[in-house]
This record gives C-alpha cells, sequence and structure tokens, in this order.
C-alpha cells in the first residue's frame, strides 16, 4: 500500500536519521511514471547502481534500440508437426557462452518459413531470449543461413547506422544485462516485452571503435568454428583408432539372455540395459586394454551437495564461490557465465571435500548423464550433487582423451547403458567408477589432446 504525505522540517530530519545506513532513492513521481510502460513501483527498480548510470547516459549520447533496428519475437503457433526438414527452426537453448550452439534438431519446411517472415533470423541479427532464461544473447555470422525461431527469442535485426557487432557487444556488457534483468516481468516465468526491450539505450561511439569491436567479434567466430572443426579431426582420430568410425548402432531390440548371463552377472534387470547395441559397443572396446574410472582416479570419485534453493546457503558473484552445475558442463568446457554462488562458509565447511582444483575432469551423473568437462581454471570453485569429480593424472590416460571419448557419440552411448532410468536419469557414484573404458596408445592419446 502506498501513502502520500507531507512532513514538517523537523520530522524530516528525524525521519531521515532514522533510514540512515540504509539504501534509499529519492526519485520524482513524474519520472517514476516515465521510467516504465506498467508503473513499476518496487525498489530494486529504482536502485542506486541504476540512477547512478542513468545519469551518467543522460550525459553522453545515446539512442535507443529500437531506432536502430526492427524487432520481433519467434513463431506464436505451437510446432508444427509432420514438417519436411528444409529450415532451421531455432530455440533458447541454442545460445550458449553468446555464440550459437545448436543443440535442437527442429527443422520447418520452406512453404511454412515463408509464411511466417516475421520471424525471419537472416546475417547479422542479433538473437536474444526474452522468456524463462531471460538475456542469453548471440549474433548471427555474415555468411548465416536465414531460419527462424519459436516465441522464447527476440530478433533484433535491419540494424542501421550502427555497427551490429558493436551492438551485440554493448549488449553482452553488465550495463546492457542489468537494465534488462531490471525489465523483466513475470511470475514462474520470466520474461522482457519487446516494446520494453526496444528503449534500451545504446552509446553511439566513435565509428572507429566500432569498426574495432566489429573486427574482434567476426574474429571469435571465425577462431569458434575453426576450434570446431579442430575438435572433430580430435574425434575422428579417436573413432578411427577404435575402429568406430563408421558404426552404425543395431537397431534391434530383442536381445535374449539367460537369468544367468544377465541379473546373476550384473544385477540389472531393465531391458534397456541389454539392447543388443550395447554388446557390440563393448566387443569394440574389448579390443584394447581396459580400465575402470574407480582404479584410474588418485582420488575418491565424489559429487557435491546442493543447499536448498534460494536458501541462506547462497551468495552474489563479488562474495561468493562459483557452484559448478551439471548445465555449466559444456562443450568439454565449464561454462563460467552462468553460475550460482555459495557463501565461502558453505565452501569451505559442509562442501569442503568436493572444492575443485585446476585440471578436475568433470562428469554430470544426473539429468544428462555422462557430459564432460575439464576445470581448467585456477579460481575456486565447487560442485553440486549433479556433477561428480574425477582426480588423475595423464600417465596411462590423458584428459583430453577420455573427454573427446565420453562426450563423443559413442562415448554417449555407452554412458547411456549403465544410466539408471526414472524421473531423472541418474548414475550412482560406485556405478561411474565401474565404467570401463578402452586404453589406446598414450601417443595417440597425445595427438588427440
Amino acid at each position: 500500500m502506498l501513502k502520500f504525505f507531507s512532513l514538517s522540517p523537523f520530522d524530516d530530519v528525524r525521519y531521515r536519521a532514522l533510514l540512515e545506513g540504509l539504501e534509499i532513492s529519492e526519485i520524482a513521481l513524474s519520472e517514476v511514471i516515465r521510467s516504465s510502460d506498467d508503473f513499476r513501483l518496487h525498489s530494486e527498480f529504482f536502485s542506486k547502481n541504476f540512477l547512478a548510470e542513468k545519469g551518467y547516459f543522460n550525459s553522453i549520447h545515446t539512442i535507443h534500440l529500437n531506432e536502430v533496428a526492427k524487432i520481433a519475437d519467434g513463431d506464436h503457433s505451437k510446432f508444427p508437426d509432420n514438417q519436411i526438414a528444409e529450415v532451421r527452426y531455432l530455440q533458447a537453448r541454442d545460445i550458449t557462452s553468446n555464440f550459437l550452439e545448436i543443440s535442437s534438431n527442429s527443422f520447418v519446411s520452406k512453404e511454412y518459413f515463408s509464411k511466417n517472415q516475421r520471424s525471419l533470423i537472416p546475417s547479422e541479427a542479433i538473437l536474444l531470449s526474452i522468456m524463462g532464461t531471460v538475456g542469453d544473447i548471440t549474433i548471427t555470422p555474415r555468411n548465416f543461413e536465414p531460419c527462424m525461431c519459436n516465441r522464447a527469442l527476440a530478433i533484433v535485426r535491419d540494424i542501421k547506422g550502427i555497427s551490429p557487432q558493436f551492438l551485440f557487444s554493448y549488449l553482452t556488457t553488465k550495463h546492457a544485462f542489468s537494465n534488462i534483468e531490471r525489465q523483466k516481468n513475470g511470475g514462474v516465468q520470466q520474461r522482457i516485452n519487446l516494446d520494453v526491450l526496444g528503449k534500451i539505450e545504446i552509446p553511439l561511439l566513435s565509428v572507429f571503435f566500432q569498426n574495432e569491436i566489429e573486427k574482434v567479434v567476426i574474429l571469435a567466430q571465425d577462431t569458434r568454428e575453426n576450434s570446431k572443426f579442430t575438435y572433430s579431426l580430435a574425434e575422428t582420430l579417436l573413432l578411427d583408432t577404435l575402429g568406430l568410425a563408421d558404426f552404425s548402432p543395431s537397431t534391434e531390440k530383442v536381445n535374449i539372455k539367460s537369468f544367468k548371463d544377465s541379473f546373476i552377472a550384473t544385477g540389472r534387470l531393465d531391458a534397456e540395459y541389454y539392447q543388443p547395441k550395447y554388446d557390440h559397443i563393448e566387443d569394440i572396446f574389448n579390443q584394447f586394454p581396459r580400465i575402470k574410472l574407480a582404479d584410474l582416479v588418485n582420488y575418491p570419485i565424489s559429487s557435491g551437495v546442493t543447499p536448498k534453493a534460494g536458501g541462506d546457503d547462497y551468495s552474489d558473484a563479488e562474495n561468493g564461490i562459483p557452484f559448478v552445475r551439471a548445465v555449466d558442463l559444456q562443450n568439454g568446457q565449464v561454462n563460467i557465465n552462468n553460475f550460482n554462488y555459495l557463501k565461502p562458509e558453505i565452501h569451505n565447511g559442509m562442501l569442503k571435500r568436493t572444492q575443485l582444483k585446476q585440471n578436475d575432469f568433470l562428469f554430470s551423473i544426473a539429468g544428462t548423464v555422462g557430459r564432460c568437462a575439464i576445470f581448467e581454471h585456477t579460481f575456486e570453485a565447487n560442485i553440486n550433487q549433479a556433477v561428480a569429480i574425477l582426480r588423475f593424472n595423464n600417465e596411462r590416460v590423458n584428459h583430453y582423451y577420455l573427454m573427446v571419448l565420453l562426450n563423443s557419440a559413442i562415448g554417449n552411448e555407452f554412458v547411456a547403458k549403465y544410466a539408471r532410468q526414472g524421473l531423472q536419469t541418474n548414475l550412482n557414484l560406485a556405478e561411474v567408477g565401474d565404467l570401463s573404458i578402452p586404453i589406446i596408445e598414450i601417443e595417440l592419446q597425445s595427438k588427440i589432446a
């Protein structure tokens, strides 16, 4: 409830004394009305940090996003069934670490695409997630083949009078991100409206500076593509060495085994475990020396603990310790862009045994089981209960060889055999330790690395 009242000079002094030490922002009602279309009154919307930034932006030349670009969102229809796979259909999960890393496998026909040009994504268009996880962002490269997306993404295109790459770079900064965060609305599912997005202020810097930023962004995109090609060479070398370059898993669903050769031998009665394709993989792996992960590590395989969501164990980026989750393991690396943070006393207390060290091998054991990454960083960090630490040296098995093996399609199939299905797919730590991997010559491992 809001109350409007006046204070005498004496009351005003006492009122200010009572509020001393608190973060108080005084702002005119007219400015409150101008600041948002939906008349925001919550205190976070008028934080001192934001007001200070706004004061700075008032002193420089800026322009609203909708003055330099057209802004639309994606397809509002339910994804159409029985489509000819002709044009890619992007989703919010295809944006990773400011790059377009396509993980969805959705396509529509050219006919459907031609009828939905409002959702067209051309080259040098900026994509921004506006529903659910708000603020993930990327820019399509210059040679991008046009496609479309769903409504969870905003499309910033037809950018005029400003470098698209400079605009993208500014929108990735903490200043732009905090503005986007500030403008979010909604309850369980957060979102940001397109008209609000269009009012974000963009600083207009010199053409020379914009061109320099443009060169760096294009170089980053080219380097990313080159890295994918190099990684594919490493995976090809691995699969060739294992004799799996042309591997095609069996589609047979029936595999008759005796009780002695099934439950008595393995303790498993779930039919998925005995699919013929897994026997094929095991036969190929058996052509090489093998080692169980439990016999490889020099530190007990451990997983963390996940404190209660929103509880007192969490902190912010400035004061907390990064808390690595399974979702942070991406493309063999630990993505640092979306960390949660723990209080230092939790990191040094109840989670002391799972403090990360540089070159720790991380393995997801719940949800998307088998996702791997190497913790290459030197900063302090910890893991949650969906991630296991495998700590070993490179004498018998190179970290990167194991990462490429387990992240490959054949590695995914191998791990899937042992994963237990339920409300959430999972492996326990003993089952992780029982995974038996093939060992190839160390020189080939090093070449893959």
